[in-house]
């Protein structure tokens, strides 16, 4: 009997107990961490992100299975008690912190060409070092629809304007871009286009018509400035005759619809081929000398209210709160060009830079971050990519990473 007894008692502490994932200085791996709440998420079990608690920890009902997992991960966790859990509870109420439920795994989507290309995307490989699933998808995919099937979708270093990603001053004989040329074309072929930028922006609207209906899109690098544009001038041809065979629109800047964009607006486009820049929206610009250097270039994330503004709150867990700066094509956004429904979440405040935006069209949002690779401050084409096991309590790939489980947690509007 008091064998039944003392397994009844071991029961109940079992069940009593909580596992904590500390996202503070303590975790010893930060992007692995995201990687097991996906995972726990997959086996239909709920999580809590307690928001601005030890860096934006999860927790969770303890199971050794889970345990286990978060042992072989290399990351770090704590099993607290029903006491130790009210003093949480009661730290979070009584702070500027809150709880959101993770509900369900967001089923991902990466938009990118089905050949490598020459640089690295770095949402593709905090996903594959966090062991979270993905798709790729491309233009074909898009234009059939098959965007509705994923809650997540991300766009790096794309080109929607149909201009080749501007490396036709630098890269115009190499085999890569005279690749990356033929294989765009055949596509717009195939899909009845008569050029790769109207195709591209047939894409771009796509996309912003899946966000529309209600799914998360993010962002990095030339993917944002240049999805938008593609939007304000669906209609206006601005591809260089290098491009496309065919002179850019007269009068093109005027005509520029920056009702169908969705972040920025009162730009200066700038259509040479010979210019590795779309427009002014990118700050500090790419084609200029950057006034600032590695060890000078950092952003702060705003600290948003958690109990009011939980999505911002979410999209901005770190731990902490100015993170260095690393440069892309479009590095930054200028805040002069943002409108002003996006909401700046990170920015360098001794310049006029934004870094972090969110917002949103109709039933879901966006979020872009300017640069390529949080890890590599001047990534070029043809450097190797990044060894995320170096870098496995990265602040900058936290960002992205808090996006991936944005769309897991139960609804929550803006309050402010």
């Amino acid at each position: 009997m008091k064998y039944i007894i003392y397994i009844i008692l071991s029961l109940n502490l079992i069940f009593s107990q909580k596992m904590l994932i500390p996202m503070d200085n303590t975790q010893s791996n930060h992007l692995k961490s995201y990687g097991l709440v996906y995972w726990i998420l997959e086996q239909e079990i709920n999580v809590e992100w307690l928001l601005n608690y030890k860096g934006g920890a999860f927790l969770l009902n303890a199971k050794n299975s889970i345990n286990n997992e978060a042992t072989v991960r290399g990351i770090s966790y704590n099993i607290i008690d029903a006491p130790t859990l009210n003093e949480i509870y009661a730290t979070i109420e009584n702070n500027n912190m809150d709880i959101v439920l993770l509900e369900k795994i967001p089923k991902i989507a990466v938009y990118s060409p089905k050949d490598k290309q020459p640089w690295d995307d770095a949402v593709t490989l905090a996903l594959t070092y966090a062991e979270i699933d993905y798709d790729i998808v491309f233009d074909s995919e898009v234009l059939a629809g098959e965007l509705k099937n994923y809650d997540w979708l991300h766009l790096h270093h794309e080109d929607f304007t149909g201009q080749y990603g501007k490396f036709y001053k630098s890269y115009r004989n190499t085999s890569w871009y005279k690749k990356l040329e033929n294989d765009f074309q055949l596509i717009a072929k195939n899909h009845g286009f008569k050029s790769v930028h109207t195709l591209k922006k047939t894409v771009a609207k796509k996309i912003k018509d899946y966000i529309s209906s209600g799914g998360f899109m993010f962002a990095m690098c030339s993917a944002t400035d240049s999805f938008d544009i593609a939007l304000a001038a669906f209609n206006v041809d601005i591809a260089s005759p290098v491009f496309d065979g065919t002179p850019i629109d007269k009068n093109y800047q005027n005509k520029l619809n920056f009702k169908n964009s969705i972040a920025f607006e009162n730009y200066t486009l700038y259509t040479s081929p010979n210019i590795y820049e779309f427009s002014t929206i990118d700050f500090p610009p790419s084609h200029l000398p950057n006034p600032k250097g590695a060890e000078s270039d950092y952003f702060t994330l705003f600290e948003f209210s958690a109990k009011w503004d939980p999505v911002p709150t979410m999209l901005t867990q770190n731990h902490v709160s100015i993170i260095n700066g690393f440069m892309g094509q479009t590095t930054g956004f200028n805040k002069n060009f943002i409108k002003k429904s996006v909401l700046i979440m990170g920015e360098d405040y001794s310049i006029n830079q934004a870094k972090y935006i969110h917002g949103n069209v109709n039933k879901g949002t966006f979020t872009f971050l300017g640069g390529h690779d949080p890890e590599d401050y001047k990534h070029f084409v043809g450097d190797p990519q990044t060894d995320l096991s170096l870098h496995r309590n990265s602040p900058g790939y936290r960002l992205i990473l808090n996006n991936v489980l944005f769309p897991a947690a139960k609804k929550q509007k803006r309050k402010t």
